[in-house]
């Protein structure tokens, strides 16, 4: 079965990507950097916070969203975003598709979410008092009910 994909546009803390590459190495999903990081791959908090399962985790990186997307034409991506209603739980997700999520401080540009409304979609909070998620938080809940759904665990 093709694995998940978890696409970071350009983050900024590295604790972040750490914890989401851990993610990805227990869940054998592919980890896609893209853009200008705000670190370096060498950053030592980076590495602490993926521990020892660095070598567990495929990484690729890419120069813009543009360039992968055209490395896979027939990939499927959804977009992560507090500036939409959809629900992540009405995604209908297939092994192979690609979740995207934004930078921590500004995520996703609204052209991107207003030219992708079928698969831009947000994880509902049913408090008010809270803007968003931690990136590494968003990234395990959807990427576990991506799982789910296609029975990759149960």
């Amino acid at each position: 079965m093709e694995p998940f994909n978890i696409v970071l546009i350009e983050p900024e803390i590295p604790p972040n990507t750490g914890n989401i590459a851990r993610l990805c190495a227990a869940t054998g999903t592919v980890l896609h950097l893209v853009g200008q990081l705000g670190f370096s791959i060498e950053d030592r908090y980076l590495k602490r916070a993926g521990l020892d399962y660095w070598e567990f985790v495929t990484i690729r990186q890419w120069p813009d969203l543009a360039t992968l997307q055209a490395s896979v034409p027939e990939g499927r991506f959804f977009y992560l975003s507090t500036k939409v209603s959809r629900s992540y739980l009405e995604a209908g997700f297939r092994p192979g598709d690609y979740i995207v999520f934004g930078k921590e401080t500004k995520g996703l540009p609204s052209e991107l979410l207003s030219a992708n409304p079928e698969t831009s979609i947000t994880i509902p909070m049913p408090a008010d008092n809270v803007r968003s998620l931690n990136l590494s938080t968003s990234a395990g809940i959807v990427l576990y009910e991506a799982l789910r759904q296609s029975r990759m665990i149960e």
